[in-house]
């Protein structure tokens, strides 16, 4: 049955609103399953899903690299370029996802009844285990400190988060990057991170030996991120009954 229209999806509704992006880097084939379970829990009919969907907007693009990931590349797209090094000046022949994306989140930002609270740009890293995140540095410290509130929120949902490898930076080599960009150009209400989550593997606090990650596995994650914003804007009270746990 179709879900009938949330209030804040009206014509001049306030909106805060969630953008999440995947795929940059087309050979990063976690970052799509990780997306997949984003979506699929959004538009299920789960209790916590149908809270957040009455509260929030979640503006989804899940493959910003469609020609290199359709070409089997790793990192470029079918011109060659890196496309996550481009946001500071996306070209709209060379970088046509990139430009479209931005004109987006900047019109979205010069309109005042849209507050845009977070992005979210999904990778796959292959090196490190775990999912983790990548932020932002301020010299606010109040703002630096408040930016760490989602990742530890979601390091207490899904027990394969790892906030121990979260860091923050501001690496010149990461200055054309969507997070790097977009925090630089929002607001200090509006938090921009990278979610990483290993090709390989995960270790679960306490233990020793790594638990392969399966396509269920990257899905789980992807949900627990969703639920995590439940967590973030304390809505658990409007969830009618019991707190019903996150699908196996």
């Amino acid at each position: 049955l179709p879900f009938p229209a949330a209030a804040n999806l009206l014509p001049g509704a306030e909106q805060k609103v969630v953008f999440i992006t995947a795929r940059v880097h087309p050979g990063e084939t976690p970052s799509s399953f990780v997306c997949q379970g984003i979506i699929d829990f959004l538009v299920s009919h789960h209790p916590i899903a149908k809270v957040l969907r009455d509260h929030l907007v979640f503006k989804i693009a899940p493959m910003l690299n469609p020609d290199g990931v359709y070409l089997g590349n790793y990192r470029c797209s079918l011109m060659g370029f890196d496309l996550n090094r481009h946001w500071a000046n996306p070209s709209p022949w060379a970088h046509p996802t990139l430009h479209g994306v931005k004109e987006l989140i900047i019109d979205m930002y010069n309109n005042p009844k849209i507050n845009l609270e977070f992005y979210i740009d999904i990778h796959a890293h292959s090196t490190m285990m775990n999912g983790f995140m990548y932020g932002n540095i301020f010299e606010d410290e109040e703002r630096f400190q408040r930016q760490a509130v989602f990742p530890k929120l979601l390091c207490q949902n899904a027990e394969d988060f790892s906030y121990s490898s979260t860091s923050f930076n501001r690496d010149a080599v990461k200055a054309g990057t969507g997070r790097r960009f977009l925090g630089g150009l929002l607001n200090d209400t509006s938090y921009c991170y990278t979610l990483e989550v290993s090709f390989y593997s995960y270790v679960l606090a306490g233990t020793a030996p790594a638990v392969p990650y399966t396509e269920e596995a990257y899905m789980k994650l992807g949900r627990n991120v969703a639920r995590t914003f439940l967590d973030y804007y304390r809505l658990n009270s409007l969830v009618e009954g019991p707190l019903a746990p996150t699908p196996k």
